[in-house]
């Protein structure tokens, strides 16, 4: 497609062509754009409050200012609450804690796969019963 008609198409979508997406190079314009529509402006496999939630906890982890404040926005927009956006963050904390803890002591992949087996095998049977 040509550059005039994604462009139109922006416009028509989102009200305005912004900076970031106008520099995208026109080669990759299309591709760009029609992965952004599908999944920031369209509902996927998840709702699009989740994955606003998600977005802000990569960002966060990535630490892109741009991106959290994009993905806090688009929450809010969603109806993400400051209760939901701040668990979002501290999960993503959580995560990257623990990340950095069995990267840094290189724990056992196979130990630590029939652990998390065992693990799962007992919450389904005990837990929210």
């Amino acid at each position: 497609m040509d550059r005039n008609k994604i462009v139109t198409d922006i416009k028509n979508t989102i009200g305005t062509v912004p900076g970031f997406i106008n520099s995208i190079p026109d080669d990759a314009l299309e591709s760009e754009w029609n992965l952004f529509k599908r999944f920031e402006l369209t509902e996927t496999a998840l709702p699009p409050k989740y994955k606003e939630l998600v977005g802000i906890a990569v960002a966060s982890v990535n630490h892109c200012w741009y991106c959290v404040n994009f993905h806090k926005a688009m929450a809010e927009f969603h109806g993400a609450t400051e209760k939901e956006i701040q668990e979002s963050i501290h999960y993503a904390k959580f995560s990257i804690g623990w990340s950095t803890y069995l990267n840094g002591n290189l724990y056992d992949k196979d130990k630590f796969m029939t652990e998390l087996r065992s693990i799962g095998e007992y919450v389904s049977e005990h837990v929210n019963k």
